[in-house]
């Protein structure tokens, strides 16, 4: 299992579980959990929680858990619980044989329910949900009792084997916890704990009519698994009472506390499940696994490393409460690790052809290039050079502005590795005036030093050979959403980005990168770091997916990143 990266410091959670060992509490035990819902693949604030759950069974020689929610059928499947363990391991994370199910726990969880009908604790309620609603009260008046709060335990008992037999249709009773109408927290005001739903269960089938609501049968699951620190976010702050309230009636001992922290919340991203599942079904993406997508498969398939998203989660610790964390960390965690990581190679995105017209006609001549500037044990490329070669389009400029370091008329650029060229003239295309070709001159003694006369030329550009350059498919991908908040648009896929995703068909790149394998990772010099696509690579015809841009705005950001962090 991989080893998170480390916090920066200290962060309350961990202060509380020192404090519980030091007690003794939980028998010295440290037993976390990650206990995803599978009606949807896991995304980046899911990934925070993934590292901070196992990084603290690691940090204190504990365990962790991984356990579906799967206690509401609707929208639940297995292709997202095979997804969800997918995306863990490749993160680099372990349960070893600790994968459970809450609907392994259907029958435990009912006898509970008929424990806590026995004590009195719970009872049969047959108002229907628009009834419920209006009895529970308001944030500033307080519910009144459900006609049905007195039933005799006896007659609860036989209704609620009645709603497990099937007796009754879907809303006729729920089972509801008997805990005061009155209360301040909303939560607490008799809330529902089984509800009838007659719908197949992905892996019970029609086996149950009644299904334990999230807020019964997450807290009993903890319990069932010998969970010590329940770690959720802060959306479940409010349930902390009820989730207390069940385990201190149904668990004698070594009871599971729940501790909340801040979930992630990422600019131009929205992370709302609901939303994701929005954005897929009525396909303004291309599925769960869109690069475009913040979640772990679709980043994956973009080109991010298990490592970089594992230092985003160090880098943006834990905190009490919410903000919003600026996306340009996570790609300088990204654009850190690939710098380190990815081999270099030349790619054109949008092709000028430049015939080099001193350069003799049919020779070939191979340039030795490095893979990584400061890595020598990754080795060296043979790059091959020729008469005619691409440039990039943006390259050359007709009437260049001031300090415009590239090529135009009268100016000279060096090319990467290899000699520095000069302009001499350009062809155009008679009807739209473009530029189609340019034909330039090389000074031979430059291949390993400046010009004869010693000056410098301070443009570099990139290129490969015309007649050994393969044709490469290049997705751009950029921000999906263009405001900082989508998330807190009520009407979000308005500031969807049109250009989110840019194709270019007729790339050229070196002939070294011809054979990259699905997920293989390079940085194009000046262009970027890219990966090959995990799903529509095939051998000898790779496509591309830019992961991040070169230029890393962080340093005028970390300031203003690290306060909000």
């Amino acid at each position: 299992m991989a080893q998170p990266a480390s916090p920066a410091s200290g962060d309350f959670i961990r202060d509380i579980i020192d404090n519980d060992l030091r007690a003794g509490r939980s028998e010295g035990r440290v037993a976390t959990r990650f206990p995803p819902e599978p009606n949807g693949y896991i995304h980046i604030g899911h990934a925070k929680s993934v590292c901070l759950n196992f990084g603290l069974a690691l940090q204190y020689s504990g365990t962790c858990n991984l356990r579906m929610d799967d206690t509401d059928p609707v929208g639940e499947s297995m292709e997202y619980v095979e997804s969800i363990i997918k995306d863990i391991r490749w993160l680099g994370f372990d349960w070893q044989d600790r994968l459970f199910y809450a609907s392994d726990y259907f029958e435990k969880l009912y006898q509970f329910a008929v424990e806590l009908i026995k004590k009195g604790d719970a009872y049969v309620c047959s108002l229907n949900a628009d009834e419920i609603r209006e009895y529970r009260g308001t944030f500033t008046q307080p519910g009144k009792d459900s006609p049905y709060r007195n039933r005799l335990v006896e007659e609860n008992l036989d209704l609620f084997a009645r709603m497990r037999a099937g007796e009754f249709p879907d809303g006729a009773h729920t089972l509801r916890a008997k805990i005061d109408m009155a209360a301040p927290n909303i939560v607490m005001r008799d809330p529902i704990l089984y509800r009838i739903k007659r719908e197949p269960h992905y892996r019970t089938d029609n086996k149950w009519v009644i299904y334990p609501m999230y807020d019964f049968a997450h807290c009993l699951s903890d319990a069932l698994e010998g969970i010590t620190h329940s770690i959720c976010t802060l959306e479940f702050e409010n349930n902390r009472p009820l989730y207390d309230w069940l385990v201190e009636r149904l668990i004698e001992k070594n009871r599971p506390r729940q501790i909340e922290f801040a979930r992630l919340n990422l600019s131009y991203t929205v992370l709302s499940k609901r939303r994701l599942i929005e954005l897929v079904q009525k396909k303004y993406v291309k599925g769960w696994d869109d690069p475009r997508m913040p979640t772990v498969s679709g980043m994956r398939r973009r080109g991010y490393t298990p490592e970089a998203i594992r230092q985003f989660c160090a880098a943006i610790g834990v905190a009490k409460n919410d903000n919003l964390i600026d996306v340009a960390l996570l790609e300088h965690c990204a654009r850190e690790d690939l710098n380190e990581r990815a081999p270099r190679a030349m790619c054109v995105l949008r092709p000028l052809k430049v015939i080099i017209d001193n350069y003799p006609e049919g020779k070939t001549q191979q340039l030795n290039c490095a893979n990584h500037p400061k890595r020598p044990e990754m080795g060296t490329r043979q790059v091959p050079f020729s008469r005619e070669i691409y440039i990039e389009r943006e390259d050359f400029m007709e009437d260049p502005p001031k300090k415009y370091n590239r090529l135009a008329p009268g100016r000279e650029a060096r090319l990467r590795n290899s000699y520095v060229i000069k302009f001499e003239k350009m062809v155009k295309d008679e009807k739209s005036g473009e530029i189609i070709e340019l034909h330039c001159s090389y000074a031979p003694e430059t291949l390993d030093g400046p010009p004869a006369d010693g000056r410098k030329v301070p443009g570099v550009i990139h290129w490969v050979s015309a007649g050994h350059a393969v044709p490469v498919e290049v997705r751009l991908y950029d921000r999906l959403f263009t405001v900082s908040d989508p998330g807190a648009e009520e009407e979000f896929l308005k500031f969807l980005n049109p250009s989110s995703l840019e194709i270019l068909q007729n790339c050229m790149a070196e002939k070294s990168i011809a054979d990259a394998r699905p997920l293989q990772s390079y940085q194009f010099e000046r262009q970027g770091y890219f990966c090959a696509d995990e799903k529509d690579t095939k051998p000898g015809k790779p496509v591309f997916n830019r992961i991040v841009q070169l230029r890393d705005f962080w340093t005028k950001i970390s300031e203003k990143i690290s306060k909000n962090i």
